[in-house]
């Protein structure tokens, strides 16, 4: 029998090896990750909406996707609105400051509205003045990336959903940094739509995984195929 491999050459290629199984090795723990959450929000999406002081006894992992109900009223002369697509549609979500019985306020995403319907004066029966219930989805929303664009604060509209920056530019002080997500009930006249809620993960850890240990198959066949090739191991 002959075992001769070139050094360097099996050196790059064990460590090269070594880098791919453990992307397949990170991949398959994000699955385990990813499936614990998607288990863990279905969990939270199932029950009754819960009273506010229920919510805010939770840790904030607890609270995340729950329903909760709030008392109170609108305040919709410090509309914001957050741009995102529908469909590949271009639609703005109107996020509104509630006032609860106790003066203290919470954002609340109400819904999405087209372009056409971005002006309050085109939807004034959906804006509902004095005391009302919201039902939605208590979320803690995901900070502005890098790459998103910055705000037009004189036309009141966001490319993500940064409380921080919506309350200061309205001198707001937001009893807790969450957004409530209406649900589907019906606004008068249609709009703004609520039920925007996403509960769908894109889940694709497991396919990753098999390319990462695939990819690694593959280099060691290379590898084998090459020192055969040039007689470096052979079976006598």
């Amino acid at each position: 029998m002959t075992f001769r491999p070139y050094p360097g050459l099996t050196i790059a290629c064990a460590l090269l090896f070594l880098l791919l199984c453990g992307l397949g090795t990170w991949q398959l723990e994000r699955l385990q990750w990813k499936l614990a959450l998607i288990a863990r929000v279905s969990s939270h999406m199932a029950p009754p909406p819960l009273p506010l002081n229920a919510i805010q006894a939770m840790t904030t992992e607890e609270a995340q996707y729950r329903h909760v109900t709030l008392q109170g009223r609108f305040d919709h002369a410090h509309e914001a609105y957050v741009f995102t697509t529908d469909a590949g549609a271009p639609v703005y979500h109107v996020l509104t400051p509630f006032i609860l019985g106790d003066n203290r306020v919470l954002m609340v995403d109400r819904g999405e509205v087209p372009k056409e319907k971005l002006d309050p004066a085109t939807r004034r029966s959906g804006n509902v003045s004095g005391p009302t219930r919201v039902t939605g989805v208590w979320r803690v929303p995901d900070a502005p990336g890098i790459f998103t664009p910055p705000p037009d604060p004189a036309h009141r509209i966001w490319y993500a959903r940064d409380l921080a920056g919506i309350a200061a530019a309205d001198h707001l002080a937001l009893a807790a940094p969450v957004v409530i997500e209406a649900d589907s009930t019906p606004n008068p006249g249609g709009w703004p739509r609520g039920g925007q809620t996403v509960v769908a993960f894109r889940n694709q850890h497991l396919s990753y995984a098999v390319t990462w240990f695939g990819l690694a198959l593959c280099l060691l066949g290379v590898w084998f195929a090459y020192h055969i090739s040039k007689g470096r191991i052979a079976l006598k």
